[in-house]
């Protein structure tokens, strides 16, 4: 177990109308420095595909790509005790105070990458936010049973806040 900070600033703007949370960055996340960067993780192949342009490799091309349509990214957590990438282990958890996104942008839904992050927004935010979430699953190589298909389809419904 290795206690984990969260380094990365959340990513957002005025008309942000999507907050994308996971739990906390991967090893490979943090390495790359910034989100959804475990190059098996389909999160941005996934974006790509909802809004049919190029896969964004970049750092930068990638925090082009979420605030142009707005989607703002942060995690639960701000610190946590873990085992590598693995969710299931987290414990003393920290959660980040996502009320900076919410008075800085205008969010219409939250949604959470998973039943670990959702799971952990529901214990330490909801209480304080009172703002209900929508739990996606997660793009994450440990999802593989997930297929590409059904993350396109569930990850679509942020097209609504999105266009």
């Amino acid at each position: 177990m290795a206690v984990v900070n969260h380094e990365f600033s959340p990513v957002y703007q005025e008309d942000s109308a999507v907050l994308i949370l996971g739990t906390i960055p991967s090893p490979k996340s943090r390495e790359y420095g910034f989100y959804y960067s475990h190059p098996q993780n389909r999160f941005w192949k996934v974006m790509a595909y909802l809004f049919q342009e190029e896969m964004p490799v970049s750092r930068e091309d990638r925090l082009q790509f979420v605030l142009c349509h707005k989607i703002a990214l942060w995690d639960v957590l701000a610190r946590c005790e873990i085992a590598g990438a693995a969710d299931s282990s987290i414990r003393n958890e920290t959660p980040n105070d996502l009320s900076i996104i919410l008075k800085g942008a205008s969010i219409k839904q939250i949604y959470t990458t998973g039943k670990k992050a959702d799971a952990l927004y529901r214990k330490h935010c909801y209480p304080i936010l009172q703002r209900e979430s929508i739990c996606l699953p997660s793009t994450s190589p440990a999802n593989c049973a997930c297929s590409f298909e059904r993350l396109v389809k569930a990850y679509s419904q942020i097209l609504t806040y999105c266009e």
